[in-house]
């Protein structure tokens, strides 16, 4: 097959990788966790016999275990991925027969979306607006689904917005499918759903519910560990299992054995991690209202329901597009950085803002300086 240019479409997220800021609140994620902190618990002896070969092609089954212990399903029904960018990739990849069509709520995390578009299905945007709260307008949906689609896409917790999806707009969602395209899944990406603030329970995973609904998340959000590039995807349809399973072989045998053990080591413990990740999300979250609320005369927000991230607007009767180009201007000048709709196809006077990540302190400091970018913008 000759060299397609443009298979992947450069999106400037990637900055978020490659280019710093002093105070990023771009960031989606909270407090990274340190190695020295689990392995200074007398847990380094589980690394310490660990032979460096191929792990289990499904994932290694006690991590397995774990995982499924917490969605309400069985550990056959878990596949360990290389985080879960490689289980959309290989779902998409599946899936993506000529002609197939796939469905995505935007915005989106835009990696979501450009893996499906780049294995040859014909991408769908299903339009979610913040005048609505990004609430899902069942009636659109039902105007793009066909025949032909194979993949509906969801977040709950969307990335960006932090909203989850109501139990309501998850079997109406799943009647539309029933009508249009029976044979169609439905993915709901639910990597900030453990990300709760305070003492606000987690809600249930939504794919015990029905054989159609695909799960999938990560240890890169909600557990603090982006580094180990360990993931999950989750399906009670076995034929589909078993496809992603091979497409896991045929790409990357397995996950590093070293990043499993590390996760883990995560999942034994995550009760208490999490407490207190709660809880540092819960002070960010109070500080991120705040903000909001001393300044609501030039911006408004969407309150996220779970997750280390929010969108807010600057409000259009204070604001023309050229001042929200200087707003951007004014952070880049402060060292300061938000997530500019534009980069999860929404509107440009829209940004995501991570409040999880800074240290509190920090995180003061950083909303000051947007503050200081806001009121020279105007």
């Amino acid at each position: 097959m000759p060299y397609v240019p443009g298979r992947f479409p450069h999106n400037d997220i990637i900055s978020l990788t490659s280019q710093p800021a002093r105070y990023d609140l771009a960031e989606s994620i909270g407090p990274d966790l340190r190695l020295g902190a689990l392995l200074a618990e007398g847990l380094s002896s589980h690394l310490k016999d660990l032979a460096l070969s191929y792990g289990p092609t499904e994932g290694h089954a006690e991590l397995r275990g774990l995982i499924a212990a917490r969605h309400g399903v069985g550990a056959d029904d878990v596949i360990t991925t290389i985080g879960s960018m490689q289980a959309l990739f290989l779902l998409a990849f599946v899936l993506g027969e000529p002609g197939a069509e796939a469905v995505i709520g935007r915005p989106a995390f835009p990696n979501a979306r450009n893996v499906l578009a780049s294995v040859g299905l014909r991408v769908v945007d299903w339009s979610l607006h913040f005048d609505d709260g990004y609430r899902f307008d069942i009636d659109r949906l039902r105007s793009l689904l066909t025949a032909r689609t194979r993949l509906v896409s969801l977040a709950s917790p969307q990335n960006p917005s932090g909203v989850a999806m109501s139990h309501r707009e998850l079997r109406e969602v799943l009647a539309a499918m029933d009508e249009i395209c029976p044979e169609a899944f439905l993915l709901v990406d639910e990597t900030y759903r453990e990300a709760v603030h305070g003492e606000a329970e987690p809600r249930p995973s939504v794919v015990a519910q029905d054989r159609r609904i695909i799960s999938c998340a990560s240890f890169s959000k909600c557990h603090g560990a982006p580094g180990i590039r360990t993931g999950w995807m989750i399906t009670r349809d076995e034929a589909l299992r078993a496809q992603l399973a091979l497409g896991k072989f045929n790409t990357t045998i397995s996950n590093s054995v070293v990043d499993e053990a590390i996760a883990l080591l995560i999942l034994r413990r995550l009760d208490t991690i999490m407490r207190d990740r709660r809880r540092h999300l819960a002070a960010g979250l109070a500080r991120a209202a705040a903000f909001v609320a001393d300044h609501a005369r030039l911006i408004e927000w969407i309150r996220p329901d779970a997750g280390a991230l929010c969108c807010i607007r600057l409000r259009r009767e204070m604001f023309d597009d050229g001042d929200v180009e200087r707003f951007h201007r004014g952070l880049a000048a402060r060292e300061t950085r938000v997530a500019p709709g534009s980069w999860f196809g929404d509107e440009s006077r829209v940004f995501r803002l991570g409040f999880g990540v800074l240290p509190l302190p920090e995180l003061d400091e950083a909303l000051h300086r947007v503050a200081q970018a806001l009121t020279a913008a105007t």
